[in-house]
């Protein structure tokens, strides 16, 4: 009898297991790589055929920790059956499953979202919360959980609020009762969390509250997509890294992960592999891959092959697109799937290596306007940013931006630093919103008036003219410390690019910031250099070299620094004069810093500096562990 049981024991157990989801592997130590798939791809999914299919497209050219099912997009609602379908899919490949939401009515159409104040709506959006809870134990909003709509009865609604109020107090709302609050009757267990885009500057006027929506929600998200510079939202490269590190700060430490697309990879690989990498170095805990679709249908094109491939860069477009072996099997590449799955893997191996970022404090009031996004276009001349919502204390340096008039008592607080012996750097916005009370301090203006310049004396030349907001100042009272003309040596008149006002301990510094922020990008070197110097009292480096350069530093003693020119620059790394060793974290090459020898008879009031010259190719970069 019980030869006969043994058989039959081994076909239940064998029957259990191909049930049963295989157990979650990771395929990345130090993030997740997670997959988000749009609504329309997951109804899909009720085809176990293309849902096999595609997903063997994607998974031979990428290795993935984690996919998110979206339920709901443009009034598409995903049925039960389709949902637990592809949920078992995914979870017998071994991968960790959620849910999605994108709150949107037609995305094509202006990103059409729901009306909050409409009962109907209402009621929409808390089914979707419901059905999405019954599912998953942890689902995220896709961007568009914010309001654009101005129906009569939001107009009737909003009342004497000013719109961005309106919105704020809207949203806050419909955050907690018409999605969490549902959701967790649904399912106590859930997880809900917000995905914010990138346009952080703006979304207090769209009902996104940065200051109460991480309260709200179990945990954020943070849009790294930065795409063409050049497009609508002046995205600027660096953003990938800083609105990673703000969201960090803001959120207090429950930032979950960053989101990329394939925006921009037609300018070339490079530049969607820039995003993923800044996603990856800020300490992103996962990098998300929008989206499934993407994945699948972005082919790999020559176009993708930048100028300056083959000249030694950091990723290599022909070796991502060549064959290559895996599980035993020749794989020949087909999609963009491919060229995230080698910058991640490169990235993960960087990122072991990596303490928590550090760069210079600045000070960013919640919902406040003001120089929008001039951070993204100062960490690109290579001023490591760390933005925050709070204003420090025990800083040498900080950085105060047009934004830090939000801040009815910033006059009494940048009084404090100052007396403590630290600086402030101050922007020509912040000096003109602020005049009267900055006078406290120092007596200053930022006039109406403009001056065109492009000499800065011993500081060199632009090859362009920048338009730049002219300071006054009282004769003896404050100092310029680069000075700018059209031409300044023998010309007739000259402005303060940067300026500098004793007080008690510390120096308050004013930047002249030009007109159009990508005009920084033309300072010459040495300006640069100066303005690096000026800032950077809290770091243990700072960078000189040119524009379009940017410096990460880590708690560690690690530091990277990438070029995001489309040709070679030679830059310096600038530390104490005990600071002569630099190891690179990727091939272990040593450099030698050294300090330069004080001419005979020459007395500077700085202290001796150590510095370490090397060469970045295009789009590249270079870390190191510095001793």
């Amino acid at each position: 009898m019980k030869n006969h049981m043994f058989p039959r024991l081994t076909v239940l157990l064998l029957s259990v297991l191909l049930i049963l989801p295989a157990p979650v592997r990771a395929a990345h130590k130090n993030f997740k790589v997670s997959v988000y798939v749009r609504a329309y791809e997951v109804q899909k999914m009720s085809d176990p055929a293309w849902l096999a299919s595609t997903w063997k497209i994607i998974s031979d050219q990428l290795d993935v920790d984690k996919i998110y099912l979206e339920t709901h997009r443009d009034l598409l609602v995903v049925d039960d059956a389709t949902l637990e379908q592809a949920k078992a899919f995914f979870l017998k490949q071994g991968l960790e499953v959620a849910g999605g939401i994108t709150y949107t009515i037609d995305e094509s159409n202006e990103f059409e979202t729901f009306s909050y104040s409409d009962p109907k709506d209402r009621e929409t959006v808390r089914r979707i919360a419901e059905h999405t809870a019954r599912h998953f134990d942890e689902f995220l909003l896709d961007d568009f959980f914010f309001t654009s709509s101005k129906r009569d009865v939001e107009i009737e609604a909003k009342g004497d609020r000013s719109w961005t109020q309106y919105r704020l107090d809207l949203l806050r709302d419909a955050g907690q009762n018409l999605v969490v609050g549902p959701a967790k009757a649904v399912n106590p267990k859930v997880k809900v969390i917000i995905k914010y885009p990138n346009w952080y500057d703006h979304f207090q006027g769209l009902g996104f509250s940065l200051e109460h929506g991480p309260q709200i929600f179990d945990e954020v998200w943070t849009g790294t997509e930065t795409r063409d510079p050049a497009g609508a939202q002046h995205l600027q490269n660096y953003l990938s890294y800083n609105i990673m590190r703000y969201f960090e700060n803001l959120s207090g430490g429950r930032n979950g992960g960053g989101w990329v697309d394939s925006g921009g990879i037609g300018m070339s690989m490079d530049r969607y592999a820039e995003q993923l990498h800044l996603t990856a170095i800020a300490k992103a805990r996962d990098v998300m891959l929008f989206a499934y679709n993407q994945l699948l249908d972005v082919k790999l094109n020559p176009r993708f092959r930048a100028s300056w491939q083959g000249s030694g860069t950091s990723w290599n477009y022909d070796s991502m697109t060549a064959p290559f072996r895996k599980d035993g099997k020749s794989v020949t590449p087909t999609t963009m799937a491919r060229i995230a799955d080698i910058v991640l893997r490169q990235a993960d191996e960087l990122v072991g290596q990596l303490g928590t970022p550090v760069g210079i404090w600045a000070y960013k009031p919640y919902h406040s306007v003001g120089e929008d996004f001039l951070q993204n276009y100062l960490g690109m001349i290579g001023l490591p940013m760390d933005m925050y919502p709070d204003f420090p204390e025990g800083r040498k340096s900080i950085l105060l931006t047009q934004q830090a008039a939000y801040d009815p008592d910033i006059v009494d607080k940048i009084d404090r630093q100052l007396r403590s012996g630290g600086d402030v750097l101050i922007t020509s916005g912040l000096l003109k919103a602020i005049p009267d009370k900055i006078a406290d301090i120092c007596e200053l203006r930022c006039t109406d008036y403009k001056a065109i310049v492009n000499d800065f004396g011993r500081y060199g030349k632009s090859d362009r003219d920048i338009l730049i907001p002219q300071i006054h100042y009282l004769t003896n009272d404050s100092w310029e410390v680069i000075s700018a003309g059209r031409p300044l040596t023998g010309g007739v008149s000259g402005y303060p690019l940067l300026h500098k006002a004793k007080y008690s301990g510390g120096y308050l510094y004013v930047l002249a910031v030009p007109d159009d922020f990508g005009n920084l990008y033309d300072l010459p070197e040495p300006v640069l250099n100066e303005l690096r110097r000026t800032v950077s009292r809290d770091l243990d480096l700072y960078l000189e070299g040119p524009s379009k350069v940017s410096l990460f530093l880590y708690d560690n003693k690690t530091v990277i620094v990438e070029n995001f020119n489309d040709t070679p620059v030679d830059v310096k790394l600038v530390g104490a004069a005990s600071i002569r060793k630099y190891t690179d974290l990727e091939d272990g090459s040593v450099l030698t810093a050294a300090v330069p020898e004080t001419p005979a008879g020459y007395r500077s009031r700085r202290a001796p500096e150590s510095r370490v010259a090397f060469t970045l190719p295009p789009h590249s970069y270079r870390a190191f562990r510095y001793e």
